[in-house]
């Protein structure tokens, strides 16, 4: 579903990525895990191509992303192509990015209407059912100052599936929220898991990484350092770097 091929990314000077070969099959659930500023977010970004990346090659579904071929060398590729390899691709961010002015509804609905053209009293019933889905079909009317974090996450996730995504890409989806609304935002991760979902999920959550992920990848200074089955990963690390870091946070 995710190939990716000797991924560069940098920023000036700094050169946040230094070359990810990853795979993600289809229905696997990777988590990557490794301290601030060790590139998770930013590949996690790559992979939907909100950040350019400098070299090497992402395949999304089988198609490459961002570039095409043309002459026998690769070029960018036009926003239009672009934007629509990336309807099959769901994100949610750490700070929801819900509209404040729609509804809970309004903000699941309004992508499908508008890219998708979907009937608006189709949208309507697919929204109330995904909000469902997530436990706050008794929210669909409440602006967003109105919710508290957890359930604006929520809200941000059924948004994310009213595209239908074949892949879910999470960054981070719990860091800004208050330590008693975490799980519910998890158990939502954990029902999409259930059902097949293809997910990478960068977390701090190491509890939802041993119960949920196929795979943990370890990240740091913008390598893969490490990545195997959870129970290796956390139970056995090989390197040094991963022993240190788990080490911080049992």
């Amino acid at each position: 579903m995710i190939r990716c091929e000797n991924v560069k990314k940098r920023f000036g000077d700094v050169e946040v990525l230094k070359g990810i070969d990853l795979r993600v099959e289809a229905g696997e659930v990777v988590v990557i895990i490794g301290p601030s500023g060790s590139g998770k977010s930013t590949f996690l970004r790559c992979l939907n191509y909100l950040e350019k990346i400098d070299n090497g090659m992402v395949h999304v579904n089988g198609k490459l992303l961002g570039k095409r071929e043309v002459g026998g060398r690769l070029v960018e590729d036009k926003e239009k192509h672009i934007n629509k390899l990336r309807e099959d691709i769901g994100m949610v961010f750490q700070q929801f990015n819900l509209f404040p002015h729609m509804t809970a509804l309004g903000n699941v609905i309004e992508a499908p209407v508008m890219v998708k053209k979907m009937s608006k009293d189709q949208a309507v019933k697919k929204g109330l059912e995904l909000l469902d889905k997530v436990g706050l079909k008794e929210k669909a009317n409440e602006y967003p100052n109105r919710l508290s974090g957890g359930q604006k996450q929520r809200v941000a996730i059924a948004r994310a599936l009213a595209m239908n995504p074949k892949i879910m890409l999470f960054d981070e989806p719990t860091s800004a929220l208050d330590p008693e609304l975490v799980g519910e935002v998890l158990q939502v991760m954990k029902q999409l898991a259930k059902e097949g979902m293809t997910m990478v999920v960068v977390t701090h959550e190491m509890g939802f990484a041993r119960e949920v992920a196929d795979r943990v990848i370890f990240m740091d200074g913008g390598y893969i350092v490490e990545q195997g089955p959870p129970q290796e990963v956390f139970t056995n690390p090989q390197h040094v770097r991963t022993r240190e870091f788990l080490s911080h946070i049992r």
